[in-house]
């Protein structure tokens, strides 16, 4: 997409009509079965996870899920996820290290949710330690960014084996929006923001931040065809490497990130 701005694709990440979390898992794995809480107070609807098949091996998958009509939108908190909604990522991927499950998140968010009950439960918290579970975690963890990666709330589901990207999606520290505002106080400067960002996939990949960019062809069924076969050959692989060896690894390739 290397004729589009970095701008350009900040709106295209967000654009309506993009698959959603649901849509990849409906179409990239097999009974689904969706498991819900995280055991301390509430179950977070921005966050979906649960057991499926993927080729005909179980997997645990995880999604931050923006909705797509209005009121679906509303119930997931346009995908703002709240701590509750990490902790029960952080426990689904317990129970798939229990029983070595891979673990597939995809993430899609402009952050974790800021409101004043989210941090009165412990937003930051409930995001470090679910980076930090995932650093330790003894199974495959891929995560896959398929529109916007925002800020610490998508970190928190991105610890992992490795990192990939669609073509059109983002991953930065802080919105456009948000950039142009602190440094420069001005919000008519958010295309210069964005490039400064590095925040594209293609960027991204030339600083060793994520593996692969995935091509999109218009979300076809031939996109998650071969993103289906992709992801079940990284867990085949994956699935060799002993727990020791995938950890030191999974924690090396974030301290080489520069």
């Amino acid at each position: 997409m290397s004729e589009l701005t970095a701008y350009e694709i900040a709106m295209k990440s967000r654009e309506k009509g993009r698959p959603t979390a649901l849509d990849y898992i409906e179409k990239i794995t097999e009974n689904f079965i969706e498991l819900h809480g995280d055991r301390r107070f509430a179950d977070d609807r921005s966050v979906v996870g649960g057991l499926a098949e993927l080729s005909g091996r179980p997997v645990t998958v995880i999604g931050i899920e923006k909705g797509k009509e209005t009121k679906e939108k509303v119930d997931r908190n346009f995908g703002y996820a709240n701590p509750e909604g990490y902790r029960k990522a952080m426990r689904l991927m317990k129970q798939a290290e229990k029983f070595r499950r891979p673990v597939l998140c995809f993430v899609d968010t402009a952050g974790a949710f800021c409101g004043i009950g989210a941090e009165e439960r412990g937003q930051a918290e409930a995001i470090a330690s679910s980076i930090l579970g995932m650093m330790g975690l003894k199974t495959p963890v891929l995560s896959i960014i398929i529109g916007e990666g925002g800020s610490g709330g998508a970190l928190g589901l991105a610890a992992a084996d490795e990192v990939w990207m669609t073509e059109t999606s983002t991953y930065s520290v802080i919105s456009p929006e948000g950039c142009a505002s602190i440094l420069w106080k001005d919000s008519s400067k958010v295309r210069e923001a964005a490039s400064c960002l590095k925040l594209t996939a293609d960027d991204l990949k030339a600083l060793g931040a994520v593996e692969r960019v995935l091509e999109e062809n218009g979300f076809s069924d031939e996109f998650f065809a071969r993103l289906k076969s992709d992801v079940s050959a990284f867990f085949e692989e994956k699935s060799k490497v002993g727990t020791e060896e995938l950890t030191e690894a999974r924690y090396e390739r974030f301290r080489k990130i520069k």
